[in-house]
């Protein structure tokens, strides 16, 4: 429980700083006293949920993370350290190392002539697959796209699809999965 007091603490100055409020000023907007808010940054406190629940629609962020561990400020994540997926020739990369809800983004790497097959996403998915360097040939729907640097398709993704580099040089590619709303 200590911990849980004490990132709560951390996590709530964090933001209030980052918000450049005062603690008189959220305290207000959370509609706590002041004391109750220098309290809660003392690591000291042990608040109800309705508190808790103050502090998190007061600073715009989830209960989850008001008690979560404190993060650093930044953190480099040296090539190579995310996953990496070598189906065949190509080189398929994650490129955030923290899970966002709903949402995969991947870097794709094809050498010349590769082909990689996609994995259809359940109904209701959007993927976006946008062309960085060389071209790339997107098949689905039974329609070929041809993407040079820049160009975006966007298609459904529960939908059988492939990525094939026709050229003669390496083809990168980034592709951003939307995932269906859980219901």
């Amino acid at each position: 429980m200590d911990d849980l007091a004490g990132h709560l603490g951390q996590n709530i100055k964090q933001l209030r700083a980052a918000r450049n409020l005062t603690q008189a000023q959220v305290a207000k907007l959370a509609q706590l006293p002041r004391a109750t808010w220098a309290n809660l940054e003392s690591g000291a406190a042990n608040p109800t949920l309705g508190v808790l629940h103050r502090v998190a629609v007061a600073l715009q962020v989830s209960i989850e993370e008001l008690l979560a561990a404190p993060r650093a400020g930044a953190r480099f994540y040296p090539r190579g350290s995310l996953p990496i997926r070598t189906p065949g020739e190509a080189t398929i990369r994650k490129l955030l190392p923290d899970r966002v809800a709903g949402m995969e983004i991947d870097r794709l790497e094809l050498p010349p002539r590769a082909r990689v097959t996609g994995v259809p996403h359940t109904p209701g998915t959007r993927e976006y697959l946008t062309c960085e360097s060389g071209e790339l040939e997107l098949a689905v729907s039974g329609g070929r796209f041809r993407l040079a640097p820049g160009d975006v398709v966007v298609f459904a993704g529960n939908q059988k699809h492939s990525y094939h580099n026709n050229g003669g040089r390496p083809a990168v590619g980034y592709s951003v999965v939307v995932l269906a709303p859980m219901v």
